[in-house]
């Protein structure tokens, strides 16, 4: 009888500590939850809600149901500004990807002043990107710009100057180089730190069995990097496909979605159902693309 307490005091402590735990993990999961239904799927929510109406310039708003998705999906404008965007998404995740890899390839093998060189491959990252958009600015400026100088003047690969950011047609170019400078470091590092992970006796086992140098990078170091780098391409296109601060202050002339949203909604004649549409569907677009990558790609 007194065993069969004593068990039973057992699952009943047991129980209890079970049921602390389960409170201590949703006393400290509570705050991130807070968090992101504040900051995050409230506002989606509030600007689904401002999609289906039309505002005037006093701001009073009109009911227009699907009014609002119905107009923007015909705009031509909203067509150019989409086909921009993926343009832009597809062209800075491959050079971003393809660069940072190379990079960081070169950057894992043994030379002298590597710390240096690695620490100096970190600068376009880190710097300010009102600092270096401006520079870029002035190297494309076609008066006095470097690049008109060497490629007009020197070279003559253009038959006159021309303004590299300021002609939409090319200033989209200049935003897709620029972006892939810019952002490069960050898949370089993230590549270079797995690099760094993997065991090296499987390339000694590998050159024992007379393996050439890219026999060794298809069996061994692509295996290793896939997740990383597939990763990173997810997390690239996501903060690609919302950029904004690169894009507008280097050339507004590139519009690509958050641009055009932001030129929709708060210049000219302000047309904040509209701009609420624009948002909701980019949102709609990187979901559905989030959840197909992460399915067939990352198979998660």
């Amino acid at each position: 009888m007194h065993h069969n307490s004593a068990n039973i005091l057992k699952r009943g402590s047991l129980g209890t500590r079970a049921q602390q735990e389960q409170r201590l993990g949703w006393s400290l999961v509570f705050p991130s939850v807070v968090i992101i239904l504040v900051l995050i799927l409230y506002p989606v929510l509030y600007n689904t809600f401002l999609s289906l109406f039309a505002f005037d310039v006093s701001g009073n708003r009109t009911f227009v149901g699907l009014g609002n998705y119905a107009e923007v999906l015909r705009d031509r404008e909203f067509r150019l500004a989409l086909g921009t965007t993926l343009l832009y998404v597809v062209c800075t995740t491959l050079g971003t990807t393809v660069l940072g890899v190379v990079v960081a390839l070169a950057l894992h093998r043994k030379f002298p002043l590597r710390s240096l060189v690695r620490s100096i491959v970190l600068l376009p990252y880190v710097a300010p990107v009102i600092s270096v958009v401006f520079a870029w600015q002035f190297v494309f400026d076609p008066v006095n710009g470097i690049f008109m100088e060497i490629f007009h003047s020197q070279l003559g690969w253009f038959s006159q100057r021309m303004n590299i950011v300021g002609d939409p047609s090319t200033a989209v170019w200049a935003a897709i180089v620029f972006s892939i400078w810019k952002n490069f470091p960050f898949t370089y590092l993230m590549v270079l730190s797995r690099l760094q992970a993997i065991d090296q006796t499987l390339y000694e086992a590998a050159e024992v069995d007379g393996a050439s140098p890219w026999q060794q990078f298809k069996a061994i170091t692509m295996p290793e990097i896939y997740f990383v780098v597939n990763a990173l391409i997810l997390l690239r296109v996501i903060w690609n496909f919302n950029k904004f601060d690169e894009v507008y202050l280097l050339s507004s002339n590139v519009k690509v979605l958050s641009v055009y949203t932001y030129l929709k909604a708060f210049t000219g004649t302000m047309d904040f159902g509209q701009g609420s549409t624009l948002a909701v569907l980019q949102f709609v677009l990187l979901i559905g693309f989030i959840l197909f990558y992460v399915k067939k790609v990352l198979k998660w």
